[in-house]
């Protein structure tokens, strides 16, 4: 029995900009994704028998075809049935550290590993942009999950552009374990409400485009005052107003003067940015002193310059 276990990394958002719609029904988007060492651990295995199994030690994890990991596994079957018929079916275990609901990608780099873990166990010896076109037709962060680092997204999320790393600085995570926010809903209240702001010309696209250009700058000069005072996210006009919980998160960590604090993708969770590991501990401890809600989940990690990789133990 053929087995492959991989690290996939969360995701933060640095920058996301809502440009306006394209003819797929998905939003145009201008993004900086940047990888976490936050991660989950996926392991794929071979099954005697033609099907997949998930099982997850997350109660709250659908094991069946909802599960976007469930669905990479049938996507790669579907796209190389001769190998498949010869491999036999798919057993993925997930075990998992990344919050759900939180704007961090775990299902989309659950998914990631995957697609990476059974190119490895049936000898496919696909490139990293045959994963990411793949990728691509599960989810629009798949793509990104994959190759991982810090990266300017486009398009609905799939074009990617490597970035200069900034993979010391550390990241202090936020969030309340009883509040996920719905993606879909996030989006669908932002075209609701901001939809007469979208770009419709070339001329406004340029126009949108140009507001990203100085987080680009600060991030290749590593200028972290500048990335910090260029984090942002349009999806906060929105989520903020409805959930008081996150703007309470996103308000407290202002207070302690990280290089500086947005929430991530649609939420719910917010993020600080620290240059050391003791300044990422000391914000976090002021944040669990601040609010001693046993609801609220906080993390320390730093970031990453890896997408998903094989575990090595």
């Amino acid at each position: 029995m053929r087995s492959y276990s991989l690290i996939a990394p969360a995701k933060i958002n640095l920058y996301l900009q809502i440009v306006g719609d394209r003819p797929d029904g998905f939003h145009e988007l201008i993004m900086v994704l940047q990888s976490i060492e936050l991660a989950d651990r996926v392991t794929v295995r071979s099954r005697s028998v033609d099907d997949i199994w998930v099982q997850c030690d997350h109660p709250a994890v659908p094991v069946d075809q909802t599960n976007l990991a469930y669905r990479a596994a049938e996507l790669m079957m579907r796209e190389f049935p001769e190998v498949y018929a010869r491999f036999g079916g798919i057993e993925i275990d997930l075990h998992k550290r990344i919050p759900m609901g939180a704007g961090l990608a775990g299902g989309s780099s659950n998914a990631a590993a995957v697609l990476v873990g059974i190119d490895l166990m049936w000898n496919l010896g696909l490139t990293q942009s045959e994963l990411q076109d793949l990728g691509a037709k599960l989810g629009s962060d798949v793509p990104f999950c994959i190759s991982g680092g810090t990266a300017l997204a486009t398009g609905r999320g799939e074009n990617l552009a490597a970035l200069t790393s900034l993979d010391h600085l550390y990241v202090v995570l936020a969030k309340y374990r009883d509040l996920p926010v719905s993606t879909p809903w996030a989006y669908q209240t932002y075209r609701r409400n901001f939809g007469e702001t979208y770009a419709k010309t070339s001329q406004e696209i340029e126009a949108k485009k140009a507001r990203s250009r100085a987080i680009l700058s600060a991030i290749a000069h590593h200028d972290y005052t500048q990335i910090g005072q260029q984090l942002h996210n349009d999806l906060e006009k929105v989520v903020l107003p409805e959930f008081a919980k996150v703007q309470q998160l996103r308000d407290q960590f202002a207070r302690f003067n990280p290089i500086g604090t947005m929430m991530s993708g649609s939420g719910s969770t917010v993020f600080a940015l620290s240059e050391s590991r003791s300044q990422a501990e000391a914000i976090k401890n002021a944040m669990r002193a601040n609010i001693p809600d046993p609801e609220l989940e906080l993390w320390v990690t730093k970031l990453s310059q890896r997408g998903v990789h094989l575990a090595t133990h």
